[in-house]
């Protein structure tokens, strides 16, 4: 049946709610940026753009980016729009500078123009999807100025598919411009790459991201409060599509002012300021006050899972704080971030370490295990435990952890309850307990004093290496820290640079190797074999080696070894052979 276009126009605008309203538009897409200025935390690319466009540099193709929803295919269609914007009446020219709408605008952003051509690589993997490409791209736009493929998930083509665009897309006709986007950059071949422009757009700053959360719930007349806010960007991870989305959930179970307890109770969070007091028991070593704690957060709603990873993620902040000096994050309550100051001040790198380490493990077991409440507690015990290790800088030489030297002895080794920060403060007294005696001066790293040393170093580690040494090179000057060799013909040059490498990785100083020319000596092979000769001459010489030749025809001498026998117990040896 064919139906003109004035019908068809009306059945498209006729609203689809029965009761005659609009129908309902996510927020993901009623504010999707439609310009450059829209578009939020992206200004190095925004501004690479407009100088490409006003020097008339614009580049053949385009690669975008990014993790999920901070705005690749609304990049893709925003820079259609600017390559094909045209006012009714005036010359058409490419420009990134536009706010007003032009004639091809809406249907760009829309999705459905017909010299923007968009294509999902999900679904269109095949070599006969991009031959449709590469032959219709000899066709010039039907209306625009430019013939614009847009190319999403472009990581999912084929092999053949890659190939196949190779050649159209470094000689494209002049009508035509490609843009990809990505959140797979790595599988996209580098021929590809390297005829694009690339930018990576990155994740939106939980700062920018509230403000403009802030923004759209005062348009959408909606109460939100700043912290749930916060907690919305804090969950999106740099995500504008994902804090839109959230936001969209928050609206409708709140149904009214959306509030920091609802997010907590819809996205299964638990209280920042509960977390810090998760810690500080943990940190305390108290197990029954952190279970307790832990069983109360999950009684409200929290997920284990995200109160471990929110435990670490303030382990993290505790510990940058302490090496940084750095002020706390801005979007932390004031309570948090008084205590968190506290921590850094106070706790030692070693406790730090060891709960970052230990929740990173618990972490991947609580999401593995059929019920994560009991790996969660499991892991809250152990940490506790962890904590009231003694920090080992503060442990006498002479004494192992968990063993008592005196009357103030360790809990590390019965790990009982209660006290204070046990990380810190109950290791002094097991410290002091007795005397250490003085402690003897540590080996050092092995040092060679001469070439056939290093040699012998290096050849504990890598065989081949030291064959290149002792076959390979020619001593010129050996001393502390330099090496200067001759090469043979048949060495690699890289060699030298691999023994400066290793002889700095096991004797903890910096060694150069250097080549000149002119070395005379033989090479270790060279002495090795000479000193052989010396020797079989003189093993020639005994009267029990000549018997044994003599006695046995096709035996001859192999090689000799010396033993380090003095003198007069060589001579007592050999009379008793003789005798």
């Amino acid at each position: 049946m064919r139906v003109d276009r004035s019908r068809r126009k009306r059945l498209a605008d006729f609203p689809q709610n029965g009761d005659g309203s609009a129908p309902y538009r996510v927020l993901a897409r009623k504010y999707r940026p439609s310009h450059f200025g829209e578009l939020i935390g992206q200004g190095p690319m925004v501004r690479t753009l407009r100088n490409a466009f006003a020097h008339d540099r614009i580049p053949q193709a385009w690669m975008l980016t990014g993790v999920r929803g901070v705005g690749k295919t609304t990049t893709a269609r925003i820079l259609a729009r600017a390559l094909n914007y045209e006012r009714e009446g005036e010359e058409r020219h490419p420009t990134v500078d536009f706010v007003d709408e032009g004639v091809h605008c809406r249907a760009i952003m829309e999705g459905r123009h017909v010299d923007v051509i968009e294509m999902d690589a999900a679904s269109h993997t095949s070599i006969n999807d991009i031959r449709e490409i590469t032959d219709a791209a000899r066709y010039k736009p039907v209306s625009a100025l430019y013939k614009v493929y847009i190319i999403d998930e472009v990581h999912m083509l084929s092999t053949a598919a890659f190939n196949g665009l190779l050649k159209t897309l470094e000689e494209p006709p002049a009508h035509v411009k490609f843009i990809f986007a990505t959140t797979e950059i790595r599988k996209v071949p580098v021929t590809v790459l390297s005829r694009c422009q690339r930018f990576d757009l990155r994740r939106i700053d939980g700062e920018e991201l509230t403000q403009h959360l802030t923004m759209i719930a005062g348009k959408e007349a909606i109460e939100a409060d700043e912290e749930a806010l916060r907690l919305i960007s804090r969950a999106a991870e740099g995500s504008v599509r994902d804090a839109l989305s959230l936001l969209d959930q928050a609206i409708a179970h709140a149904g009214g002012r959306v509030t920091a307890e609802t997010l907590r109770d819809m996205l299964g969070l638990a209280d920042r300021t509960r977390i810090v007091d998760l810690f500080e028991l943990v940190m305390k070593g108290e197990a029954a006050g952190a279970l307790a704690e832990l069983a109360a957060q999950y009684e409200v709603g929290a997920d284990p899972t995200v109160v471990l990873t929110d435990l670490a993620s303030f382990t993290h902040q505790v510990t940058r704080q302490k090496v940084t000096n750095a002020a706390p994050e801005p979007g932390e309550p004031q309570e948090v971030r008084e205590r968190s100051a506290k921590y850094a001040a106070a706790l030692p790198m070693a406790a730090l370490s060891r709960m970052w380490q230990a929740l990173l493990a618990g972490i991947a077991e609580v999401q593995a295990a059929p019920k994560p409440m009991m790996a969660a507690e499991m892991v809250v015990i152990r940490l506790c435990y962890l904590a009231n290790l003694p920090d080992p800088a503060a442990l006498p030489l002479s004494a192992a952890p968990g063993v008592s030297t005196g009357g103030g002895g360790s809990h590390a080794a019965s790990g009982g309850g209660g006290g204070g920060a046990r990380g810190a403060a109950s290791v002094v007294p097991y410290a002091q307990a007795a005397p250490a005696p003085a402690p003897t001066a540590p080996a050092g790293p092995p040092m060679p004093t001469s070439f056939a040393e290093m040699a012998a170093l290096i050849g504990a580690q890598s065989v081949k290496l030291k064959r290149s040494i002792e076959r390979e090179m020619r001593l010129k000057r050996f001393e502390r820290g330099r090496i200067e060799v001759s090469l043979e013909p048949e060495a690699e040059p890289a060699v030298v640079g691999q023994i400066g490498k290793k002889l700095t990785e096991m004797t903890g100083e910096r060694w150069i190797v250097t080549v000149s020319d002119g070395a005379t000596a033989p090479t270790l092979h060279e002495a090795h074999e000479a000193e052989q000769a010396r020797l079989k001459a003189e093993a020639e010489k005994d009267p029990l080696v000549r018997a044994l030749l003599a006695r046995f025809q096709d035996a001859e001498i192999a090689s000799v070894q010396t033993n380090a026998i003095p003198d007069g117990e060589q001579a007592r040896s050999r009379a008793q052979g003789e005798g």
